[in-house]
């Protein structure tokens, strides 16, 4: 399974992602797990021990690695350097691994608000490519509420693409943006998961809203999701209803390979 997950910032997609590479690593799964939302959280979804997040640098950020592997140094413009680059050994050599999961951090890319292609990018969606349609892992991507790390072969490439949404009309309007944008480089379908319900009224709210989208699942609002946050912890570790929660949603997802 290869795994995009989105939604805008705050709606609980990470908990998500972080819960589901949890689940499928405890069934015995190899498991990537990556953070490619700027906002990272997704170590501290997992459970990653502080010493262990300390390691975890982002991808973006390894000048040397982007000049070694493009011929660029990161932040030039002009000039020739590898669209190509070699990418397959970094989740092995760079990833940190926790409870049968590597972890990969895939950094922001600042273009200045050129539009460039720059090398620090072209390493990025290269590796994101060969996550998707080369290695036999299940590989669950924490996205930003957009899809800016994914090419039009890789995109098509991903067997489930979930936005994340709470009863709310921008939350709603996020999905919608996404489904277009998704569109545009080849999904052909986009699911939703409910989160942060607290009545079968929030439910509603969502299927009704959102009635050109399948609604593969529900999170409930539980306090144990807030006390894991507070104390740096895993929602897997601490809410035993939203892992049942997820699990359900996990069955949804596998059905539709």
């Amino acid at each position: 399974m290869k795994i995009a997950i989105t939604g805008k910032g705050g709606v609980g997609k990470t908990t998500l992602s972080g819960t589901l590479a949890r689940i499928y690593a405890a069934e015995g799964y190899r498991v990537v797990a990556v953070d490619a939302d700027p906002d990272a959280n997704l170590a501290s979804s997992i459970g990653l021990p502080k010493e262990q997040a300390q390691q975890l640098t982002p991808l973006a950020e390894m000048k040397d690695l982007v000049e070694e592997r493009t011929g660029m140094k990161p932040g030039t413009t002009g000039g020739f350097f590898t669209i190509n680059p070699k990418v397959d050994d970094i989740p092995e050599k760079y990833a940190v691994e926790y409870q049968g999961i590597k972890m990969l951090v895939m950094g922001t890319v600042d273009t200045g608000g050129s539009g460039c292609v720059c090398a620090e990018h072209v390493l990025l969606r290269n590796l994101m490519a060969h996550l998707v349609l080369e290695r036999k892992d299940v590989v669950i991507m924490d996205m930003e509420a957009g899809i800016e790390h994914l090419g039009r072969g890789t995109a098509s490439a991903v067997d489930a693409f979930v936005v994340v949404v709470e009863p709310g009309a921008r939350s709603v309007q996020t999905a919608e943006k996404v489904k277009e944008l998704a569109s545009d480089i080849g999904v052909k379908q986009v699911m939703v998961v409910g989160s942060k319900i607290r009545k079968e009224s929030d439910k509603q709210f969502i299927i009704d809203n959102l009635s050109n989208l399948e609604v593969i699942g529900f999170i409930s609002y539980n306090e144990k999701i807030v006390e894991a946050d507070l104390k740096g912890i895993s929602a897997y570790d601490n809410s035993p209803q939203t892992v049942e929660e997820i699990k359900e949603i996990q069955k949804r997802l596998e059905k539709l390979q």
